[in-house]
């Protein structure tokens, strides 16, 4: 095909959802109410953008709360913390505001409910995400991680009688409903959750690029590296067969992989800003895009209340 003959489809939904939109509005109304410097423990979400577009503003990330001064003002991720790490943020005497997204604090909530009446947990998720380090940390132990089917044979739960399952909620739908089978299969009694962990974008943004990876010939992505549902978006085009490249902004895309592509698939993760989804269509455009179409699909009208103490 000539270049002049490409079309970007757009995914639709794509790019922010409710709880990052909650997480960057808390950080930036904490700073217009008490001024700069703010500190954010960890990335507030993990999208280079919009972390330095912060940092710029007078937000400081950090990942040891010994590095914020006695009497600071500190937002926890957007991922969520460990006990551990809420106690010592209170023993320090820090004014906190939680930015954990509303669907991750309720996976906390549900751990530390069931625990109380002697649950164990199986927890599906990627060693070391900041989610799973947060969830895991409800509890001093008792919750064994499975990052694919080959685990859950390993894990060794001390019962059985009360088992429970939760998960990330930015992991692969298919993945993820592939290692609950096996974990079923092992523990039939275990207790699942009455609505599935993985939140309502991950899954939204995955039905999206299931629907579009039939009608283009390569998937663009824009995410950035650390971005779990980001990388699960791009995975997923590759599983079905289509060519996919993830860029964190449109300087890095490459010309060599639009050659000879009529159709070019675009996406984005939830932490990705819509800013960037424009600038990489405009770069598009300019290798030889002609026009742009928008998928159908789901409107997400979710939104999530702030924390007390923020309105300006």
């Amino acid at each position: 095909m000539t270049p002049q003959t490409k079309e970007i489809v757009l995914a639709e939904p794509r790019g922010f959802c409710a709880g990052v939109d909650r997480a960057i509005e808390i950080v930036e109304r904490a700073l217009a109410k008490f001024g700069a410097p703010i500190y954010v423990r960890h990335e507030i979400v993990h999208n280079t953008y919009v972390v330095n577009d912060l940092k710029a503003k007078g937000a400081i990330f950090i990942e040891d709360l010994a590095d914020v001064p006695p009497g600071a003002t500190l937002v926890f991720s957007a991922h969520g913390v460990s006990k551990a790490v809420q106690n010592e943020a209170h023993a320090r005497g820090f004014e906190v505001f939680d930015a954990t997204c509303p669907l991750v604090t309720k996976v906390h909530i549900e751990v530390a409910k069931l625990a109380r009446e002697g649950y164990e947990f199986v927890m599906i998720g990627h060693k070391g995400h900041p989610e799973v380090e947060g969830t895991m940390g409800q509890l001093d132990g008792g919750i064994h991680l499975v990052e694919d089917v080959g685990d859950v044979a390993r894990i060794q739960p001390a019962q059985t009688e009360r088992l429970a399952v939760v998960t990330q909620t930015t992991l692969s739908v298919d993945d993820a409903a592939e290692i609950m089978a096996a974990v079923r299969r092992r523990f039939p009694d275990i207790r699942q959750p009455k609505q599935q962990d993985i939140c309502y974008a991950t899954q939204n943004r995955q039905d999206a690029v299931k629907v579009m990876s039939r009608q283009v010939d390569v998937v663009v992505v824009v995410g950035s590296p650390t971005s779990s549902n980001s990388n699960r978006l791009a995975e997923l085009a590759r599983k079905l067969g289509v060519e996919s490249h993830m860029v964190d902004n449109a300087g890095e895309l490459r010309p060599e992989w639009l050659e000879g592509k009529s159709r070019v698939g675009l996406t984005a993760g939830a932490s990705a800003p819509e800013l960037l989804v424009g600038q990489v269509i405009d770069r598009i455009r300019e290798l030889g895009a002609v026009s742009v179409r928008r998928m159908d699909g789901v409107e997400e009208t979710i939104r999530f209340p702030l924390p007390k103490g923020l309105k300006l």
